[in-house]
């Protein structure tokens, strides 16, 4: 479609909401613009998380700046996580000789191995940070025509960032510590104080209770009159997806998912839950120019944004971290974002749905379910089930 082939990412844009100021990075080219300018005006101290840091182009990048930043005397402290990044203490030696900080979130094989530090984390002088749901390697700053991940960042000044440098307070404890125990990491999840009010910044993670993340959005999901979703991977559990349904039932709920992705079973395990969310009466559209990557809630009056997707490992299981913004105007804004992609997707009728569900693809689609929900991505990815 012509649509899909005319696409570009959009423009940043900028948003006042709660007394914190927000500019938002659709594109990679501006994301990657922002996160080296953040670094490059620290004076005093860089706090920096990402899931995934790779040894290519952008990874270079980021850690030069990062040398640069301790050499000029920033308190530098780096976390990567141990399944995700292909990097180690080697790869920053510059930046650690400088007197900067880099550690490994690795679970050992234990419980702890079940886990996976998921966040995306960049905070600097604790005045600014920036937030999303993009990673370090090139395709996360690609253009669509090159099959980027289509991501978004936001760059936040305001009170909200100290929370987020008390709460990398805690990530840095236990990941500076070889000997911290798997319950103390639950013990930090589950005692987090999100705040009340307008802004709350909730983490995900392990927990014998709801982590903040968890319960939170589903408690607005019960509540909740309309909702419009921008995510990569959507695979909910059962209860979730009960409560989706009761909001389409009113008539007010877009999801918009992916198309393309590179990993098919994530893909496979979402279309396994379009037919109910069809009869339902839900809209379904999934985004055609590029790979979505994406981590958007808009709900009633709500704004979710930040690392984790609406999946059973981002809502139960790894570290996510997510702003929740209660505000009329940023959700108008927000919503409207979501929903001008819609002319580069591809609306999943029921007579696309039912084209697709043979039963064949069915079996494949709930398999698909199974190792991303159940499993691991690691694993889905390799396997893929031909989807």
């Amino acid at each position: 479609m012509d649509s899909v082939q005319g696409y570009r990412d959009p423009e940043p844009f900028s948003a006042e909401a709660q007394s914190l100021s927000f500019t938002f990075f659709p594109a990679g080219k501006d994301r990657r613009a922002a996160m080296l300018e953040i670094i490059r005006e620290a004076r005093e101290s860089l706090k920096v998380a990402f899931y995934i840091f790779a040894r290519d182009e952008i990874g270079s990048e980021v850690r030069d700046a990062l040398v640069e930043a301790a050499v000029r005397g920033v308190d530098v402290t780096l976390i990567v996580d141990g399944f995700g990044a292909q990097v180690d203490e080697t790869f920053f030696a510059e930046m650690t000789e400088a007197g900067g900080k880099f550690y490994t979130f690795m679970a050992r094989w234990s419980q702890r191995a079940l886990i996976r530090n998921h966040q995306k984390i960049l905070v600097a002088d604790d005045k600014v940070a920036m937030l999303g749901g993009f990673n370090v390697e090139d395709d996360y700053f690609a253009p669509p025509e090159e099959n980027g991940w289509n991501d978004l960042g936001f760059r936040m000044e305001g009170d909200a960032v100290l929370q987020v440098s008390q709460w990398y307070v805690e990530l840095v404890e236990w990941a500076s510590n070889e000997k911290a125990q798997f319950r103390d990491i639950r013990h930090r999840v589950r005692n987090w104080d999100a705040g009340e009010g307008p802004v709350q910044l909730l983490i995900g993670g392990p927990s014998r209770r709801l982590s903040s993340w968890a319960r939170r959005v589903s408690q607005d999901l019960e509540e909740g009159d309309r909702l419009d979703m921008m995510m990569a991977y959507f695979s909910p559990s059962r209860r979730l997806r009960k409560r989706i349904r009761q909001i389409a039932r009113k008539g007010k709920t877009n999801l918009l998912l992916a198309g393309k992705s590179d990993n098919g079973a994530t893909i496979g395990a979402s279309r396994a839950l379009h037919n109910k969310l069809l009869e339902a009466g839900a809209n379904i559209y999934e985004f055609q120019p590029c790979k979505l990557h994406t981590k958007l809630i808009v709900l009633d009056d709500a704004v979710y944004m930040g690392s984790a997707n609406f999946d059973m490992r981002s809502l139960y299981v790894n570290l996510e971290i997510v702003l929740r913004i209660e505000d009329a105007a940023l959700a108008d804004t927000m919503r409207s974002f979501i929903q001008d992609h819609f002319a580069a997707s591809e609306q999943v009728t029921r007579e696309v749905h039912d084209a697709r569900a043979t039963p064949w693809t069915r079996a494949k689609w709930w398999a698909s379910w199974f190792l991303v929900s159940v499993v691991d991505y690691t694993v889905s990815r390799k396997l893929n089930l031909g989807l």
